[in-house]
């Protein structure tokens, strides 16, 4: 777990938390390292869990599916990002997503239990990292908010807008790169692929957008 230090101590989970202190902290949490291949669950719908996620390599997914089988996106987890908290802080309520490899994944699970409890050796960090935790909690609901009102937009390109804008301003550039490949994008947005590509080809003919692969660049006229 060595190697990874430098990616768990960039964690908004561990922010302001010493680096000499993260061995000690981990072994508090009684964390624990696990690989997932490519498509496997971490998690899936109706588990019970304590623990939450870090994501060390890969990439993870939150996804759900209905009656049918049709997925949506909830988000995606890349490595330093944590996932399942509210689960996890509240053990006793189940699972309505499940949590899947989008890559191989290395995840790190951590025992909540051992966060929102009392820590028996009184760590000094206990206090900071619950204080983390529920910032985390709190930028998670936020990204949801935020996903409901790209969701919500009437049209195709609206959402795509919508989504796009977002991610621009998160990379505060006006070219980025999107953790989706178009599939997943419709999934997250909840739109036909076919019209979806067909949409984002129209405004790209129109100046308003350009692409290569899940690199994107706004264009001036970039307007909902």
């Amino acid at each position: 777990m060595d190697r990874h230090l430098p990616v768990i101590s960039r964690s908004s989970l561990f922010d302001g938390i010493d680096h000499n202190d993260l061995e000690a902290l981990l072994h508090c949490l009684g964390a624990r390292a696990r690989r997932y291949p490519r498509g496997s669950a971490v998690l899936r719908v109706g588990d019970v869990t304590t623990c939450m996620g870090l994501v060390l390599e890969g990439a993870v997914r939150l996804e759900k599916e209905d009656y049918w089988g049709n997925r949506t996106i909830l988000a995606s987890f890349g490595p330093g990002q944590s996932f399942a908290e509210v689960y996890a802080c509240e053990p006793g309520l189940p699972l309505d997503l499940n949590v899947v490899a989008a890559e191989d994944a290395l995840v790190l699970l951590m025992d909540v239990r051992r966060v929102t409890s009392l820590c028996p050796a009184s760590c000094a960090f206990h206090a900071r990292l619950v204080r983390n935790l529920l910032g985390i909690v709190a930028r998670r609901a936020h990204a949801l908010t935020r996903k409901i009102e790209h969701t919500s937009q009437r049209t195709t390109r609206a959402k795509l807008l919508s989504y796009l804008s977002d991610q621009a301003k998160a990379a505060e550039a006006s070219r980025f790169a999107i953790p989706f490949d178009r599939q997943e994008l419709a999934d997250y947005l909840s739109v036909d692929r076919s019209a979806m590509c067909a949409e984002l080809s129209r405004m790209r003919k129109e100046g308003i957008i350009d692409f290569h692969k899940n690199v994107f660049e706004l264009g001036e006229g970039s307007t909902l």
